[in-house]
């Protein structure tokens, strides 16, 4: 294989299908999806309030719940039903996505285990058993526990692009995103040197809005003690200047 990440197509680490920032990023989502649960919750039941004179007509009395967020929730089979006539609304739930995966990755696992003669045997685990039960946290951290190995197998872009498609779902109902944060010193890429350098909550690399060039926050750091002290005394001069001037 190559050392190719198959989802930004950057540089993997040896035996690796996924680079560190992505493998960064499924960790810091596995995080976040449990935390989104109280607020899926409360989102649960529709809106209420007192009955308002004129508007449309409703021929029936409106669901007790949110669909879309029942849909997240609620119980389902770990791939998506077949669906002739289109009226599915939604993807695979969140427990059953989360438990398929776990079961999928527990499946190549090799687990070793001696016989009643002292033979060391090596099989595949016979399923994935998590800390804390069967919830959606339970399997959140039982899958961010695994994410080093589930990096190294062939189908670990699939999980990355479940993963990022059903915490878009997720964002989506909450009005949620990850926070930014500006960064002070400006891109060292030598053709850019812009003021955009952006720190994302979810991201392991800090990266430039303007031209795409990414620093670890080791390389951040290095550079920003290079190039700010000079930075800062040209702003006090710039001061100074316009001080007397005025």
């Amino acid at each position: 294989m190559d050392n190719t990440c198959d989802i930004c197509h950057r540089h993997a680490p040896a035996g690796c299908y996924l680079c560190d920032g992505c493998a960064y990023r499924m960790h810091t989502w596995l995080r976040e999806i449990p935390r989104h649960l109280p607020l899926l919750q409360d989102l649960l039941r529709p809106d209420t309030g007192p009955a308002q004179r004129g508007g449309s007509g409703r021929a029936h009395s409106p669901l007790p719940v949110r669909v879309e967020v029942l849909d997240l929730l609620g119980p389902g089979h770990v791939v998506p039903l077949a669906d002739p006539h289109g009226d599915q609304c939604a993807d695979v739930p969140l427990a059953p996505l989360l438990y398929g995966w776990a079961r999928y990755l527990a499946a190549e696992l090799p687990s070793v285990w001696r016989d009643e003669h002292g033979t060391v045997r090596i099989e595949p685990c016979t399923g994935p058993v998590a800390r804390g039960g069967s919830s959606i946290t339970a399997w959140c951290s039982w899958l961010d526990a695994y994410l080093p190995y589930a990096v190294t197998r062939p189908w670990s872009a699939d999980l990355y692009e479940q993963l990022e498609a059903v915490l878009r779902r997720i964002r989506r109902i909450t009005h949620t995103r990850p926070r930014r944060r500006l960064m002070d010193a400006p891109c060292s890429a030598s053709d850019c040197q812009a003021f955009a350098l952006v720190e994302k909550e979810d991201e392991l690399h800090i990266s430039c809005d303007a031209c795409g060039h990414r620093l670890t926050p080791d390389e951040y750091a290095a550079h920003r003690a290079a190039v700010m002290p000079a930075l800062a005394a040209l702003a006090l001069r710039i001061g100074a200047q316009q001080a007397a001037a005025a």
